[in-house]
């Protein structure tokens, strides 16, 4: 099937696709920034990496220009409010009402937020008017969850049920001492 449309088609397939929702933030020369993503997929544990996209005129892209690190806060369903701020054009991320605190390493925290890693940039590599990051994880702050799992689908915000995720990962263990590999 060919389609006319190859970005709009894009949008059209990923609108039924659900994504997890995470804020990143970094601090730029201006001070600190952030925007909400929901690009960010794990690369591999060794090393333990990530990686996300974000637009190359974007102030986020401005502070990690050169390398330089970056927070990765992984949203549940009680940090909506944080996702639709930080993606709103224009807003002031880092005022009133948003808990946050400088890292001892510079970067902003949100340290409501029950997960967050603190990363490395590895890579970044120029995907039209895009920026693909590589980034090594660092440090944990935080592993909790306080809710649910936050995804975007259907150009919404909703909180995915944890036991159907957990259940799911369950039922998909291979038995003990059997190899997730072996032939039936």
């Amino acid at each position: 099937m060919t389609v006319a449309d190859p970005a709009g088609g894009l949008r059209t397939a990923f609108r039924g696709h659900p994504a997890g929702v995470a804020v990143l933030t970094a601090t730029g020369p201006d001070g600190p920034v952030g925007m909400t993503a929901s690009s960010v997929a794990s690369v591999g544990v060794d090393p333990s990496a990530v990686s996300f996209s974000t637009a190359r005129d974007s102030r986020l892209a401005g502070a990690l220009a050169g390398g330089g690190t970056v927070v990765v806060h992984l949203l549940d369903d009680t940090d909506t409010g944080l996702a639709t701020a930080f993606a709103a054009p224009g807003a002031e991320r880092f005022g009133a009402g948003v808990r946050w605190m400088a890292l001892p390493t510079g970067e902003p925290w949100l340290v409501d937020v029950g997960t967050a890693l603190r990363c490395r940039v590895l890579s970044v590599t120029e995907v039209g008017a895009s920026l693909l990051v590589a980034a090594e994880v660092v440090e944990l702050l935080g592993l909790r969850r306080r809710g649910r799992p936050l995804v975007w689908v259907g150009r919404a915000y909703r909180g995915v049920p944890v036991e159907d995720a957990v259940t799911a990962a369950a039922d998909a263990r291979p038995a003990p001492g059997r190899s997730p590999y072996a032939d039936g």
